[in-house]
């Protein structure tokens, strides 16, 4: 049941990907509009994650696991309905407040129901590979209820198994609590939203505005400062929503890096890829969700293998093993030609998925097996925000460094030359605003318009997956250096 519930969640933080070209032409959504449709999502389920996880700790697991279904339920009907792109990320927003809710209380409720050692272990896996099977999924089924019904369908999905999972989890989930619950942090709850909000809206706005502009340079210098505030107001508050101590548990630590890290280039790489398959190679949004599935199948497979191989040659191996397989997925995209077709994509999508089992569940296990009972709650909250946190700057970097390259150059080729400026200035925003503004230019002018558009996107995918590339070697090196090299030694 907590593994349904889980699967949905992932669902939504990827279901949205193939519907955004729809959002544009049904609610006039500008390029930054998209982006903070999906992190609005991430922002809020990554920032309030480890709040809710004192909740949890201290309110009882089951209870707060189900005020977030609730929560998330509820919200997911208010999206579905949004008449306007501002309901629609509010909608979002409140929908990542349910995820924050549900993520850490599932964790934990795993860590109190099943024992130390090879049940926990599985039970683990089956969490990780929940959770990660409905991000690769989200798209296919978006894709699916796309060819079907309006934009709206893939919210409301999240009704009926919102509400069977409420039921069974009333008589299914047993409750717990922590031995030593700690008060909730408000401030610390609000210095941390804040301090992510003020750097996601310095990457986002960065190309549009200029990098270096006074506007994104300020929202870069308050988050600093927001997050320096965040880290002192933890050392020196009396009841922090984390604990700064929790970080000398090595398996831990290494455990959120790694997983930040992984998500970062997961859906990074899968925001890209999407795209890539819709406006490039011009399938559409049914089309796309097919062509997704290996990814999720390859998931499906290396997140219990996973499961099965950490505790026996250790998270070191297993996790660096995953984030080279992200890495090659993220260099086979990057280096797409405008000649190439499906099966290049399909070889970074089997990369991905497999890359993404072993890095989400290897790092699970090792954050909760490393932790005492007293701090499996918020333990469970840092993977948890990690993974949130990680998915939202992956998507507001690969998106920025591809919008930024895409448009400059969009504008240097002979073909733009043809399109008025201020059309041109809106094709610049997105490859889907490219194609609809060549429909309207006369017949050949048109064709070679939208080919140069296409040209321009796969330009600005080399830099984004660069950057997708980076981030998981440097993740490589850190699971080989820090991450633990023998299995976590069990504790009664």
């Amino acid at each position: 049941m907590l593994g349904v519930s889980l699967f949905v969640v992932g669902l939504d933080t990827t279901v949205l990907n193939v519907a955004l070209p729809t959002l544009v032409s049904e609610l006039g959504a500008s390029t930054s509009q998209l982006q903070w449709i999906v992190d609005s999502y991430l922002l809020m389920a990554g920032s309030l994650v480890l709040f809710c996880g004192s909740l949890a700790d201290r309110l009882g697991r089951k209870w707060v696991f189900m005020a977030g279904l609730g929560l998330f339920t509820a919200a997911s009907v208010a999206a579905a309905y949004a008449g306007s792109v501002t309901t629609l990320i509010v909608a979002r927003g409140v929908m990542g407040i349910g995820e924050a809710l549900i993520m850490p209380a599932t964790l934990a409720v795993i860590g109190n129901v099943f024992p130390r050692g090879a049940e926990r272990t599985k039970a683990i896996g089956i969490w990780s590979a929940a959770v990660g099977a409905g991000t690769v999924v989200g798209p296919m089924v978006g894709g699916w209820l796309l060819s079907h019904f309006w934009w709206g369908s893939v919210f409301l999905i999240n009704l009926p198994i919102g509400i069977a999972g409420l039921v069974a989890a009333a008589y299914l989930v047993p409750n717990s609590l922590s031995a030593t619950p700690r008060r909730p942090d408000v401030p610390g709850a609000l210095l941390s939203m804040a301090a992510v909000a003020s750097v996601l809206w310095g990457v986002i706005e960065g190309p549009a505005k200029g990098w270096t502009s006074p506007a994104v340079l300020t929202a870069f210098g308050v988050g600093a400062l927001l997050l320096a505030a965040f880290v002192a107001h933890q050392r020196t508050g009396a009841a922090p929503m984390l604990p700064l101590r929790i970080f000398r548990h090595r398996a831990l630590a290494a455990g959120d890096v790694l997983a930040l890290l992984g998500a970062f280039a997961l859906i990074g790489t899968l925001f890209i890829a999407v795209q890539y398959l819709q406006f490039v190679l011009g399938y559409d949004a049914g089309e796309t969700g097919l062509r997704l599935g290996p990814a999720a199948v390859t998931l499906l497979i290396a997140g219990p293998l996973a499961g099965v191989l950490a505790p026996r040659i250790g998270v070191r191996v297993v996790s660096a093993t995953g984030l080279a397989l992200l890495l090659g997925a993220a260099v086979v995209l990057g280096t797409t030609t405008p000649s190439d077709g499906y099966p290049r994509v399909l070889m970074s999508l089997l990369l991905l998925g497999a890359g993404a089992g072993f890095v989400i569940t290897s790092t699970s296990d090792a954050i909760v097996g490393s932790l005492p009972e007293a701090d499996l709650g918020i333990g469970s909250a840092t993977n948890s925000a990690s993974i949130q946190l990680g998915s939202a700057i992956g998507v507001a970097v690969t998106g920025s460094l591809l919008s930024d390259r895409y448009a400059a150059a969009l504008a240097d080729t002979p073909e733009a030359r043809a399109v008025l400026a201020d059309a041109l200035a809106s094709a610049g925003e997105s490859l889907g605003t490219a194609l609809a503004t060549a429909q309207h230019l006369p017949a050949e002018a048109g064709r070679a318009f939208a080919e140069a558009a296409r040209r321009a996107f796969i330009d600005g995918m080399t830099p984004a997956m660069a950057a997708a590339a980076a981030v998981t070697a440097l993740g490589v090196a850190v699971a080989l250096l820090f991450a633990p090299r023998k299995p976590t030694p069990e504790k009664d």
